[in-house]
């Protein structure tokens, strides 16, 4: 099993901003405007999110984020792992750091929101694995058909 660091980036952070970069230059390609809600450095840096790193040998190969929403819930945004280090467990690693983050924070529940396309099926299977379940779209999300929507209920003892 591969050793992982996860950690709060910085504010400015580089590496950050280069799996940011990595990230919107990916949900772009897949996705179109309307149905993109991936987010910017400045937004996952702003009041209220938190991003996280997590690094292989030192070196940044998967990103998280935790945004506070209304009701003690919050919202993962920008799960990117870089394409070279998929298959390796990151992603997992990370989604598991932020769950038992949000548990120990007592959150009522995590929610995210992905694509429905093909390519985006890993990741729905990833959420699914971890007890996160399909729901309506949640916050000041709509209804898309290029969008699935999760929500991991942390109000019971689990």
């Amino acid at each position: 099993m591969p050793e992982f660091t996860i950690a709060l980036a910085p504010a400015g952070d580089p590496d950050a901003a280069r799996l940011i970069h990595r990230h919107l230059a990916l949900m772009t390609s897949q996705s179109p405007a309307e149905s993109c809600h991936a987010q910017g450095q400045s937004d996952l840096e702003a009041p209220g999110a938190r991003l996280f790193l997590l690094r292989q040998d030192g070196v940044a190969i998967a990103m998280g984020a935790l945004k506070s929403l209304e009701g003690g819930a919050l919202e993962l945004k920008s799960m990117h792992t870089v394409s070279e280090a998929r298959g390796s467990g990151a992603g997992r690693a990370m989604l598991t750091h932020l769950v038992a983050l949000a548990r120990k924070e007592a959150a009522t529940g995590v929610f995210l929101e992905t694509g429905s396309a093909e390519e985006f099926r890993p990741s729905r299977q990833l959420y699914a694995t971890l007890g996160f379940v399909e729901c309506p779209p949640f916050s000041t999300y709509e209804e898309d058909p290029l969008s699935t929507f999760m929500y991991l209920d942390l109000s019971s003892a689990s």
